[in-house]
C-alpha cells in the first residue's frame, strides 16, 4: 500500500464520523446560524466536522499539514497537506436541502494527489487518487469505478452552476447568460455537488466563477481520474486559481473559448451569494 493509499483510506473513514456529526445537525428540530466576516453562514455542523477530522488525521498521521476553512493551518513536516471543507454548501444545509458536501483532499509538494468527496444527506462518497480511477459509493454498496461523459457539443450539454450572484461579483453575468442560451440545459445544483455530477457523468459541465482552496483540493484528482478536467478560468489545472470548471474531455476547449470571447463588465463588486 503506497502512502497516499493509506492516507485516502483513512480519508474515507474519517468522513464517516463527520457524516454522522454532519447528519445529527441536519436532521434536528432548529439549527443556530452564525455568520463571518464576509457574510457567509457557518454552523456547529461545519466546526464541528473540521474539528472532528482535523482530531482524526493528526493522530493518524501526526506529521502532515492541515489547512481548514474554519481553523486555518497547521505546518507539518511530511511533505504532505490535508484541506479541509467540513460543509461545502452551507447555505444548502441550513436550509435542509441535500446538496452539500464534505470535502477532503490530499496534496503532496503542493500537488493534489487524492480526494474525496461524501454527501452526507444523499448517503454517497466519491473519491480518487493518482493512477487509481474515481471510484462512487452509493448506500453503502460496493464502490463502482465512475466517468465523465462524452458529450462533445455544448448545445447538448447540461450545464451547473452554484449561484448568479458570483458570476455578477466577477463581471461575467452576461457570459453566464449566453451560456444558459448555448447549453440544452441549465440547472442551479451546485457547490460540490454540481462538479461531482459531472465526475459521475451526469452532468458535462460545472462552473464556479470563485473558489476557495478548500472548495477545490478533493475535487482536482476526482475529476482528473473520472477521465475529466478540474481548471480554473485561465484553463489551469490547479486547485488554487480562484474559480473552477469541472468538464468533460470533449467539451473543455470550447468552454474556456467561450469564456475568454467576454472581457468582465464595468462594476464588478465583492462576492454576495
Amino acid at each position: 500500500m503506497t502512502e497516499i493509499t493509506a492516507r485516502l483510506n483513512a480519508a474515507l473513514r474519517g468522513y464517516e464520523g463527520a457524516r454522522e456529526l454532519i447528519l445529527r445537525y441536519y436532521e434536528a428540530d432548529s439549527l443556530v446560524v452564525d455568520w463571518k466576516g464576509d457574510q457567509t453562514p457557518v454552523t456547529a455542523a461545519d466546526r464541528g466536522a473540521e474539528e472532528l477530522l482535523r482530531d482524526f488525521l493528526s493522530k493518524e498521521f501526526p506529521d502532515d499539514a492541515i489547512l481548514g476553512e474554519e481553523f486555518g493551518e497547521r505546518a507539518g513536516t511530511s511533505g504532505y497537506r490535508w484541506v479541509l471543507d467540513p460543509v461545502d454548501g452551507t447555505k444548502s444545509f441550513v436550509a435542509r436541502v441535500p446538496l452539500f458536501g464534505t470535502l477532503i483532499g490530499l496534496e503532496f509538494d503542493g500537488e493534489s494527489v487524492a480526494g474525496v468527496c461524501g454527501l452526507p444527506a444523499q448517503n454517497e462518497v466519491i473519491y480518487a487518487s493518482r493512477g487509481e480511477g474515481t471510484w462512487w459509493r452509493r448506500n453503502s454498496a460496493a464502490a463502482t469505478r465512475c466517468r465523465v461523459t462524452n458529450c462533445s457539443n455544448l448545445a447538448d450539454a447540461l450545464l451547473c452552476f452554484t449561484s448568479l450572484g458570483t458570476w455578477e461579483a466577477v463581471g461575467r453575468l452576461q457570459t453566464m447568460q449566453r451560456l444558459t442560451r448555448t447549453c440544452r440545459l441549465t440547472r442551479g445544483w451546485g457547490d460540490c455537488f454540481g462538479h461531482i455530477l459531472v465526475a459521475t457523468g451526469r452532468a458535462d459541465v460545472m462552473i464556479d466563477p470563485q473558489l476557495s482552496l478548500w472548495d477545490a483540493a478533493a475535487l482536482v484528482p476526482i475529476l482528473q481520474e473520472a477521465g475529466g478536467h478540474f481548471v480554473d478560468f485561465s484553463g489551469v489545472a490547479r486547485a488554487d486559481g480562484g474559480s473552477g470548471i469541472s468538464v468533460n474531455a470533449a467539451l473543455k476547449n470550447a468552454v474556456l473559448a467561450f469564456l475568454h470571447e467576454d472581457t468582465p463588465e464595468v462594476g464588478t463588486r465583492t462576492r454576495i451569494d
